[in-house]
């Protein structure tokens, strides 16, 4: 176990702005597990997936199994790399819940990053054919226009990355 408290990290960015690239990363710290919402729900949900509608439908079921097993990770003195979109208000607002049944710390890392530079790495991320799910560029509209960056009234620990990170 590291000697550092537990951190939760919760990750804000648009369909291939990096989110998962990130969470990676974050992951390779000791003592720190990665909860990744594509694989849980390309595992679960797969073929239940079709729509944005489907998604918030499949994406609320996991988060309430999700939501207590993150609490007590974060109890039992491991970080969490939250690869779930921290993306709304109302997603903030579930991560906040877990955060408040614990005494772990948080970062929120908002990757900020071109509607442009996600569109190439959505193609190129498509075309390779590794990720859980493909995404049109229709789709990535559709997602983004729900896309609401964090205020300062939420009070998180925000770390900024922008395209270059």
């Amino acid at each position: 176990m590291p000697d550092s408290p537990p951190t939760l990290h919760l990750i804000c960015g648009k369909i291939a702005a990096g989110k998962s690239t990130l969470a990676a990363r974050l992951a390779g710290a000791p003592g720190t597990v990665l909860i990744a919402e594509d694989d849980w729900l390309k595992a679960l949900f797969a073929d239940e997936l079709v729509s944005l509608t489907d998604y918030a439908r499949c994406s609320t079921k996991l988060r309430r199994i999700m939501a207590p097993h993150v609490g007590a990770l974060l109890n039992s003195g491991l970080s969490v790399v939250l690869d779930f979109p921290a993306n709304t208000p109302v997603q903030r607002c579930w991560m906040r819940r877990i955060l408040e049944g614990t005494t772990a710390f948080h970062q929120l890392h908002l990757l900020d990053v071109s509607d442009e530079v996600c569109l190439s790495r959505l193609r190129d991320r498509n075309h390779q054919g590794d990720h859980p799910f493909t995404a049109t560029e229709a789709q990535f509209r559709q997602f983004s226009s729900h896309f609401t960056p964090p205020t300062q009234a939420e009070v998180f620990n925000v770390v900024r990355h922008d395209d270059g990170d």
